[in-house]
């Protein structure tokens, strides 16, 4: 293939505006997208070498409105699952945003939401009988309807954009956990979700998206803002650990997706599964060395505590934390533990790289890419200061399937002004995902650390179980609560076979496991549902009295 070139732009000379954006406009048209690659890097590296901060992102501002994304597909098909001049240009639509000040992102949301509204109303059915009647383009975002996770299953094969995909399609691909990060029909990345709301989602995302995401997690959650900085990333030959359950969800799916499409990263690039016991997990780690760690806060607070216990021996250079709430207290005790810093970003299946925490301990969204409406429990909006009881997302990146006003499940607050840190995205304090760590003895008196996500895994995975809560009660009692209508002997039976077996491989097989039907109980303060409550105090959540128990006999295998 044929790669034009032009006379290089000298590094370091000073460039005008107008001489970037001269130069500039014309690869971007769709019949010279195969210079991209080439001259991209050129144009970056002379825009990052001029002296002047104002007229850097003077030029950010002239240009970053009239970059489409490209390259752009026919209207009949979707992008491809992975091109390199899409990412480069997702890349480089995201570093000129992140210049070009609140105005920009706020126009470009706009933009793309039209963008967004017209094509799911074109081309999913369920928008379009959804949508009929409503000047989508006309009537403000907070007043189309929200498309609950309930709503988003039900009508899967209505919402998609691509005839071709089905959810029984989807259900057999998830259904193996070897094609974790593999694209379905050739184009789509699938993840999976965890039932926290009672209910498994799953969710697609096509080529552009996964390019979208990729940049925002490149340049604003790794502050690669230059290209020496991008090139410095790519020699520092990190080895990364991911510490997280595995298969078809969005991190561990992500993770095997790069080593799929860059199998030279095989070596560099290792999934640790929490279900491990800690002392195996602990070992692995230590064997491994690596110099980037990415986990949940809950893992990474029981891995600070092994550090300190001399148990682990690790010396990352960074560790990312997501996926569940991390608070100062925890984002402390693991720097110290570790001494390397720490960094939090906020992701769902849903859409990858909502947010990430800038030095100040704030959450910026990526408001370029995905609207966040905090709302009460009717959907009314919310102001800044005010927590909300849940969250509505818009993606604004993928097409295959339109998430419009999605409730997301997540408690956020607004921050009214602007952060210290500069950034002018919207800043916001996120309540997520809040079980506890639970600590129970061994036979031998000695504590045992259990995950709050590893045991709803196994209730999940091994037993098919998602609406339930798991409380303890004791050193070694657990009492699970099954909601009356997943409830059923033979619910049970799984329940605490999966429970026993994973206790076992724990060291914990004098841990007694007992089973109950009740409504499932809410924080009498947050109105959330916690799946997994340590030692739960006064107005707590609490195991009922008023339930029906299922004995050790009735559902202990035969």
């Amino acid at each position: 293939m044929v790669i034009e070139r032009k006379p290089r732009i000298k590094v370091g000379a000073a460039v005008r505006s107008a001489d970037i954006e001269a130069r500039l406009l014309p690869i971007l048209r769709p019949s010279r997208m195969r210079a991209v690659r080439c001259d991209m890097v050129e144009i970056a590296q002379a825009i990052s070498a001029d002296a002047s901060l104002r007229s850097t992102t003077h030029a950010a501002c002239m240009i970053a409105p009239r970059l489409p994304m490209r390259p752009r597909t026919s209207p009949d098909r979707h992008p491809p699952f992975h091109n390199p001049a899409q990412s480069v240009a997702a890349a480089w639509d995201v570093w000129l945003s992140t210049l070009a000040g609140a105005q920009h992102v706020q126009q470009s949301a706009q933009r793309r939401l039209g963008e967004l509204l017209a094509w799911a109303r074109e081309r999913s059915p369920f928008y379009h009988e959804r949508y009929r009647g409503i000047r989508v383009r006309e009537v403000p975002l907070e007043n189309l309807p929200v498309l609950t996770k309930s709503e988003l299953m039900a009508h899967f094969d209505a919402v998609v954009t691509d005839p071709d995909v089905s959810a029984g399609l989807v259900r057999d691909f998830v259904a193996d956990p070897r094609r974790a990060g593999h694209p379905l029909l050739g184009r789509y990345a699938v993840w999976s979700s965890s039932g926290t709301t009672g209910e498994p989602g799953l969710f697609l995302h096509d080529g552009r998206a996964l390019a979208v995401y990729e940049a925002l997690h490149a340049v604003r959650f790794r502050r690669l803002t230059s290209p020496s900085q991008v090139v410095a990333a790519w020699l520092a030959a990190d080895r990364y650990a991911l510490v997280s359950v595995t298969g078809h969800f969005a991190g561990c799916a992500s993770v095997e997706r790069l080593r799929l499409l860059y199998p030279w990263l095989a070596g560099q690039a290792r999934i640790f599964s929490i279900l491990e016991a800690q002392p195996a997990l602990a070992q692995q780690l230590n064997e491994y060395q690596p110099t980037l760690l990415a986990t949940y806060p809950t893992v990474a607070s029981v891995l600070a505590d092994a550090q300190r216990a001399g148990q682990l021996g690790i010396h990352p250079r960074e560790i990312w934390t997501g996926g569940e709430q991390l608070t100062a207290a925890q984002s402390a005790h693991i720097a110290d533990a570790f001494g390397c810093a720490v960094h939090d970003d906020y992701g769902a299946s849903e859409f990858l790289a909502i947010g990430w925490s800038c030095d100040r301990g704030m959450v910026h969204v990526n408001a370029d890419w995905a609207l966040l409406e905090p709302v009460d429990e009717r959907n009314r909006p919310l102001p800044p200061g005010v927590a909300s009881y849940t969250t509505l997302l818009t993606n604004l990146a993928n097409r295959v399937q339109p998430l419009i006003r999605y409730d997301l499940g997540d408690s956020i607050t607004l921050i009214d002004g602007a952060c210290e840190c500069g950034s002018a995205l919207p800043a916001i304090r996120v309540e997520g995902r809040c079980d506890d760590v639970v600590t129970l003895t061994d036979a031998s008196g000695r504590s045992v650390k259990l995950l709050p996500l590893a045991l709803t895994t196994v209730l999940e995975d091994a037993a098919g179980l998602f609406r339930f809560q798991l409380f303890q009660v004791g050193a070694s009692v657990l009492i699970l609560r099954i909601a009356p209508e997943a409830s059923g002997s033979d619910v049970a039976r799984r329940s605490r076979r999966a429970l026993d077996g994973f206790l076992r491989t724990q060291g914990l097989p004098n841990v007694r496991v007992e089973v109950e039907t009740a409504p499932l109980q809410p924080h009498s303060a947050t109105g959330k549902l916690r799946r997994v409550v340590a030692q739960p105090g006064p107005g707590g959540e609490q195991a009922s009295t008023h339930a029906t128990r299922y004995p050790a006999t009735d559902v202990a295998d035969k």
